[in-house]
């Protein structure tokens, strides 16, 4: 039986254990924490995302399809109208929304109870025996460096970002609201939670002494439900992290027997809610491309091919739609933007997003199982 090593137990770590997995490959998952968590914050799934966790076999009971809403401006005056509808018909899936820790959740109790390791630290490739070795060890990726040592190191995109779950005691709908150089977003969870964020252009790495503070007096008098959104998150479940990507693309994802995917690979701005997206295509693109040939020189050869043009063209959309959506700071710019959205027809703007949206991926060969006399 071949086996592989994934070196990362977040999305696209567990995702690359479930398609290994499925083809028939032993698979041990080595994650450096003493167990597997996941920040207190949401992650928009979009069609592309739910067709691949579909073909991995992933059941997500705690998914919250998204089902009006719109892009509006600080004063609640709506730029846009997004029909859920409209935008099921053009992308093929609806717009989902899950807490991260319950898709972590998901995707763990998907593969077998002995697969993942925790607490386990990774200081080298040479000390890990295996016939393929998954790097998903995120932005900061140790192993991305060591094959790579030369490579840039990842690059502030311009914005900072506080992100909350809270509950209100009344049903919200899906909404986005620009100001000038900010965004604030809001996504209904399942059972009742909501996922919000604020980001914003600021200098990195610089923090607040109190944060919700921070957050009344310069999103307090955005139009609801923002504010009450803000009063009702607990101060300690406030994240607050700057937004960096991988601004100069990998030659490769591929070195050896090693091949990296998720934020390790390609790590992307927030600005098309697409980072957790990419490394589930990643996870289910590496199965398949495992799944057609023994050799695994040339399947990891395919899964470079496939995977390096497509998920590298997302950073490039992700960082132009962060330039004209919420970084767009001069105040002329931003009207004439805005007026520009208003004037698009709903079923234009319904198909926004379906050249990344609208991928399809590809089916892994299962084992044909044992014959029985």
């Amino acid at each position: 039986m071949r086996k592989a090593i994934v070196v990362g137990g977040g999305i696209g770590g567990l995702s690359a254990a479930i398609g290994l997995n499925g083809i028939g490959w032993e698979v041990t998952v080595l994650e450096q924490a003493p167990e597997l968590t996941a920040a207190g914050a949401g992650i928009s799934l979009w069609p592309n995302a739910l067709r691949s966790l579909e073909t991995l076999g992933v059941r997500l009971g705690k998914l919250q399809e998204q089902s009006s809403g719109g892009l509006h401006d600080r004063r609640g005056r709506r730029i846009t109208r997004w029909d859920a509808d409209a935008f099921r018909r053009n992308h093929g899936r609806p717009l989902a929304a899950i807490h991260r820790a319950d898709l972590i959740g998901a995707l763990r109790d998907t593969l077998p109870a002995d697969c993942v390791r925790t607490g386990t630290e990774v200081t080298g490739i040479d000390d890990l025996d295996a016939d393929v070795i998954i790097g998903a060890d995120g932005i900061h990726s140790g192993l991305r460096k060591q094959l790579w040592p030369e490579h840039p190191e990842p690059v502030y995109s311009g914005s900072t970002a506080f992100r909350g779950v809270t509950t209100l005691p009344r049903a919200i709908d899906l909404s986005t609201s620009w100001d000038d150089g900010a965004e604030v977003g809001v996504i209904p969870l399942y059972d009742g939670r909501v996922y919000w964020w604020a980001s914003y252009v600021a200098e990195a790495g610089i923090r607040h002494e109190d944060p919700k503070a921070y957050l009344r007096e310069h999103f307090g008098g955005w139009h609801e439900p923002i504010p009450e959104l803000i009063e009702a998150t607990p101060p300690e479940a406030l994240l607050h992290h700057d937004l960096y990507l991988l601004g100069t693309p990998l030659p490769s994802y591929v070195k050896g027997r090693v091949a990296l995917l998720g934020d390790a690979a390609h790590a992307m701005p927030p600005f098309l809610g697409q980072g957790g997206c990419q490394a589930i295509e990643d996870a289910v693109v590496l199965a398949a491309a495992l799944s057609t040939t023994d050799d695994v020189d040339e399947a990891l050869k395919s899964y470079d091919e496939q995977r390096r043009p497509r998920s590298q063209g997302v950073v490039k959309a992700s960082v132009q739609a962060g330039k004209v959506g919420p970084q767009l700071r001069n105040p002329l710019a931003v009207a004439v933007r805005n007026g520009v959205f208003r004037l698009l027809p709903g079923a234009l703007t319904a198909r926004i997003g379906a050249g990344v949206s609208g991928w399809t991926p590809p089916v892994p060969r299962r084992p044909a199982p044992p014959r029985t006399r």
